[in-house]
């Protein structure tokens, strides 16, 4: 019941701005202010619904990825890996260890 109150609740702000565009008052500064509360007390009551829903259950289908990750076994392999040499890390020069430059005298 509280989800239809909110989605209910939802809509009728929006249906004030509907008017406010209809009549023109959205041109005047009260209207944009007008319009600006309507947008906010609408979003507190869809954000109301969303949670309701989510609670529910209804939004799983969001959460598809998390639930098949979750789901899928883990693959272990008991093969050890190839040893291979990385030709890209054997001709990199050494690094110092001494991490300060050093001044040269002249």
């Amino acid at each position: 019941m509280m989800l239809v109150i909110s989605i209910v609740m939802g809509i009728v702000p929006l249906l004030g701005i509907a008017w406010s565009i209809a009549t023109g008052s959205i041109e005047t500064v009260d209207g944009l202010f007008m319009s600006l509360i309507l947008l906010t007390l609408s979003a507190v009551f869809f954000l109301n619904a969303y949670w309701e829903l989510r609670d529910r259950g209804a939004l799983a289908f969001l959460h598809k990825k998390k639930i098949a990750a979750e789901a899928a076994p883990k693959a272990t392999t008991s093969v050890a890996p190839k040893a291979t040499t990385n030709v890209a890390t054997a001709k990199l020069a050494p690094v110092s260890k001494d991490a300060t430059p050093k001044e040269s005298e002249s």
